[in-house]
């Protein structure tokens, strides 16, 4: 077996992974969304449901692009190839980006104003019965 063909079964390896991660992942979220709806009612099952299946098309994503940049560099490098590997990274993260922000509810620049001190003194406002933001 030659160097370009153990590397274009790995990168068929990794696509495989990509593809088994999306449908474990789903089911996974599908269980932990059950469970949630189950205990806790509609709504938050089923922002655990988006939450977790984001989370699974990130790091899905992530294992694709690997498994492109592997078939780019090592299997068949040519202008061409990366030229459209260079498209393809970027329409995955843009995608990457989005899902982000999906599931934090917040773009990275504003994220601060959501976690921490800010997330638990309203959080404490709430409890309190303190409409004030």
């Amino acid at each position: 077996m030659t160097f370009t063909q153990l590397m274009d079964r790995t990168a068929q390896g990794f696509d495989a992974l990509g593809a088994g991660v999306l449908v474990v992942g789903l089911l996974w979220a599908l269980v932990l969304a059950v469970r949630t709806w189950r205990t806790r009612g509609g709504r938050p099952a089923y922002q655990a449901l988006r939450e977790t299946f984001g989370g699974v098309l990130l790091l899905s994503l992530e294992v694709l692009v690997a498994a492109d940049l592997i078939r780019t560099v090592a299997v068949a490098p040519t202008l061409t190839n990366v030229a459209v590997l260079g498209l393809i990274v970027l329409i995955r993260t843009f995608l990457s980006f989005s899902l982000q922000i999906e599931i934090d509810g917040a773009p990275p620049w504003r994220r601060a104003l959501t976690s921490g001190a800010t997330t638990v003194a309203r959080a404490a406002r709430n409890a309190s019965g303190d409409e004030r933001r």
